[in-house]
């Protein structure tokens, strides 16, 4: 990132921290594979919405989170990014989508660490190697926590024309049946996920 006079200058519309060389979206890029009928499974009327859905209003950045250096050496991504609650975030709340390139399996980067599964049935992920948002620095708890204090989620986001666009957000876990998890995310905490276990064992593969 641009510096001067020793201090970082930020890129307009860029978060603060964002990578060199990875494109900030503000919004899912589809890629040019995907027919006209694959769209509109994801974007489509909201009169179209089930009535028990709701449809988000967002775009980036966002200023609920920070990119943050990760320097802990015990942490596994030390050396690497993390992203941090700015603000206190309750129980069940949207915190941010998770943004990339849309694709079929036919486009798939084998080689990508930030491909999301989007839609299982069409065989459609959301790929935030090379260009995304802010939630491509959501580490996995395992060797951080004893659990995740985020998870991923389908849901829609109103794009202000009529139309909702299926997404994956990223959410606050609940609170619980027994309470444990009442204090949501608090101000200067990590916000972590769980990859699964399937993602650890095709990185074992591949490193095999």
């Amino acid at each position: 990132m641009p510096r001067k006079g020793g201090a970082q200058v930020a890129r307009r519309g860029v978060p603060k921290d964002w990578p060199q060389g990875v494109v900030y979206l503000p919004s899912p890029l589809y890629s040019k594979r995907l027919s006209p009928d694959t769209i509109k499974t994801l974007i489509f009327p909201k009169s179209d919405l089930p009535t028990r859905e709701g449809a988000l209003t967002t775009r980036g950045p966002y200023s609920n989170v920070k990119i943050t250096p990760i320097t802990d050496p015990t942490h596994p991504a030390n050396g690497q990014y993390g992203l941090v609650a700015c603000q206190h975030l309750l129980p069940d709340s949207f915190i941010l989508p998770y943004i990339g390139y849309v694709h079929d399996k036919a486009d798939t980067d084998e080689q990508s660490d930030y491909d999301l599964s989007l839609d299982r049935d069409l065989s459609l992920g959301v790929d935030a190697s090379k260009m995304g948002n802010e939630a491509r620095f959501i580490n996995d708890y395992r060797g951080v926590s004893t659990g995740p204090n985020a998870e991923f989620r389908d849901t829609f986001v109103d794009l202000g024309n009529g139309n909702v666009e299926k997404r994956v957000g990223v959410f606050v876990m609940c609170a619980g049946k027994s309470g444990k998890k009442a204090k949501g995310i608090l101000q200067g905490q990590e916000i972590l996920v769980s990859y699964g276990k399937g993602f650890w064992t095709e990185r074992l593969k591949v490193q095999e």
